[in-house]
């Protein structure tokens, strides 16, 4: 039946092509389709030229009476011949702006960091203690990234830090032998050597990368600093320097005094 109707549509179109003479094939062969509209003297014959393009191919025949994909009734006049093609308006090539859970994994691994949340763990609190050491020293612990200032009976001031990334860290009893308010920064040779595009001298304030306070270990260039980048916090990040947030540095810069004993694990 289907190659029947096969060639009743191919003998219509040849039909529709030579001439009106011959419409009685089309009521014939089509009868749902209202034979009224295709023999509308208006519609030009320009569909006829183009149907001879090879990019038509056998689709000549769906074109003219069938509702193929994303086209509607062959017989509707201002149906245009040519579609857009749907992959250059796909709306999920580009996702919504606004709409972050749209975003794809690769596109949310290039979020800002400055956008990472801050783990709570990280924040001030005060917990129990039951190391060995006094109270007034601190006590760096870099594997789990915490700081802690002991307050004896037990308890102790806990504070979230960045520390020396793979290659920086290192471990040691030092004291505190000065202390900064929005200190200056001058990078050492050693890490001018490394980054020549930093700058040899920044004044103290809030763009400096040593934040709000320091406190200096010692004779080594390794400070106990505030940072302008608090999304490190809980991170292996510094070439050996102790990072906390300004509010906390500024708080710790207050309970201690030049001479504390530092502990660094």
């Amino acid at each position: 039946m289907f190659k029947k109707m096969s060639v009743a549509l191919l003998g219509s179109a040849c039909a529709f092509i030579v001439g009106a003479d011959r419409a009685s094939a089309f009521d014939n062969t089509v009868p749902n389709d209202p034979p009224a509209v295709l023999y509308q003297p208006q519609v030009p014959p320009a569909p006829v030229r183009v149907a001879s393009n090879a990019n038509m191919g056998g689709g000549f025949i769906e074109f003219l009476f069938g509702d193929g994909p994303g086209r509607g009734p062959a017989y509707a006049p201002q149906q245009s011949i040519y579609q857009q093609q749907p992959g250059y308006n796909d709306p999920r090539r580009l996702p919504p702006m606004g709409e972050p859970q749209m975003q794809s994994g690769l596109q949310q691994e290039a979020i800002d960091p400055r956008q990472r949340p801050f783990d709570p763990k990280f924040e001030k609190q005060s917990v129990d203690y039951s190391g060995k050491e006094s109270a007034g020293t601190i006590v760096v612990d870099s594997n789990n990234k915490f700081l802690y200032l002991v307050e004896g009976n037990g308890r102790a001031m806990r504070y979230g830090i960045g520390v020396g990334r793979e290659g920086f860290t290192w471990s040691g009893v030092k004291s505190i032998t000065a202390k900064r308010e929005w200190p200056d920064w001058t990078p050492p040779a050693e890490m001018i050597a490394r980054r020549p595009d930093l700058p040899r001298h920044m004044e103290g304030g809030p763009e400096n990368p040593l934040g709000a306070r320091a406190m200096y270990l010692g004779s080594t260039l390794y400070r106990i600093h505030g940072s302008n980048e608090p999304w490190t916090i809980g991170t292996n990040v510094s070439s050996g320097c102790i990072r906390m947030r300004n509010e906390d540095v500024i708080d710790l810069y207050g309970r201690v005094n030049v001479g504390t004993k530092v502990v660094v694990m």
